[in-house]
């Protein structure tokens, strides 16, 4: 052979041993360990999608609406959620309150807590028109279920996967009602669209006339589907207002409580060749970053999915909001839920 094929031959192989490594990384973010049937090595599977903010308004006292465009985005149906990516690298939560029809774009509203974690207010200082941010694929959680009759409930930012809900049950042709709490009218976004609605909609501000009145929802019968979404306390006069035949579809971005105790468990962490102590009194992902101290994570609460991990053994105590029945058969996330028994063996 000559020089030049030799020469040649050699390039060859080269690139396509280059392409071969990079595929290789692409399908394993632990390369050069083995990668993942699906991988979920500490970080959602799902990827980051670039968004732009083409719009920034204020619909209420302390509420900002984004709506973001890109021709990535995938279509998605009422009661959906999307992870943000905001400035910082925090992820957060945002129901969608657009239109499903509108494609390529998503529309968000964010309350402002300024007792929170700080995701809000990074959002409303930072976030402007023109500016990029990343968010994954919706999840749905929330499904609307056809049905001929509805009764919806929201407590002040919770009408925002309600809103979509709305104009399904509009479309289809469905009975429906909406209960709408909030502090004060000033505060409760989209009034303005919901007095379209007529007396289909019952507003109460709690500064005019206290809580929200329940009560139509005892008469409220099998056929009918109740879908609330606001704070813990709401939810929960919902769930006890409701009569036990009804259906009640509740929408949580607060961590939920837990019956029983926690109880101390080893964590076997495959991949490491380590086996680590969960404390009663600690979380997994506590225990694990002891070890592996670059395991990322985001919201602690089992909302984000940054910690999701594949479990190789053991049965889980899941105590999150985020994972399918699907994902849970072989996942967990870390920072919030345990061992169901006394060992977890953990693909890290």
């Amino acid at each position: 052979m000559s020089r030049a094929l030799k020469a040649a031959a050699v390039a060859g192989a080269v690139l396509l041993t280059r392409r071969a490594l990079r595929g290789r990384i692409a399908r394993s973010p632990l390369w050069p360990l083995p990668a993942l049937e699906t991988p979920v090595s500490g970080h959602s599977p799902r990827r980051w999608l670039p968004a732009l903010i083409v719009s920034r308004t204020e619909p209420a006292d302390g509420v900002l609406m984004l709506t973001l465009q890109s021709p990535e985005l995938p279509p998605w149906a009422p009661g959906a959620h999307v992870d943000v990516q905001l400035p910082s690298g925090l992820v957060r939560q945002y129901s969608l309150c657009g239109d499903p029809a509108d494609a390529g774009r998503y529309t968000i509203a964010i309350r402002l807590i300024e007792d929170g974690r700080g995701g809000s207010r990074e959002a409303h200082a930072q976030l402007v028109e023109g500016a990029e941010l990343p968010v994954r694929p919706p999840r749905n959680r929330f499904e609307l279920v056809p049905s001929p009759s509805y009764a919806f409930v929201a407590g002040g930012i919770g009408i925002t996967p309600i809103l979509p809900m709305l104009r399904a049950a509009e479309a289809a042709g469905a009975q429906w009602s909406l209960l709408y709490g909030g502090r004060s009218r000033a505060s409760m976004p989209f009034l303005a669209e919901l007095e379209a609605y007529g007396p289909r909609v019952t507003v109460t501000a709690q500064d005019e006339a206290g809580l929200p009145d329940l009560t139509p929802l005892t008469a409220a019968g099998p056929a009918t589907l109740v879908y609330c979404c606001g704070p813990a306390p709401l939810m929960e006069a919902v769930e006890a207002a409701a009569p036990p035949a009804t259906p009640v579809h509740l929408e949580r971005f607060t961590a939920t409580s837990t019956t029983g105790t926690s109880h101390p468990f080893t964590v076997e962490l495959h991949r490491s060749g380590r086996t680590i102590e969960v404390g009663r009194d600690e979380s997994t992902l506590t225990a694990v970053r002891r070890e592996l101290p670059d395991t990322p994570y985001s919201c602690a609460q089992g909302f984000c999915g940054t910690c999701q991990h594949r479990v190789l053994a053991g049965e889980v105590d899941h105590r999150d909001t985020l994972l399918t029945d699907r994902e849970r058969e072989d996942s967990m996330l870390l920072c919030v839920s345990r061992a169901q028994g006394d060992h977890l063996v953990l693909d890290l």
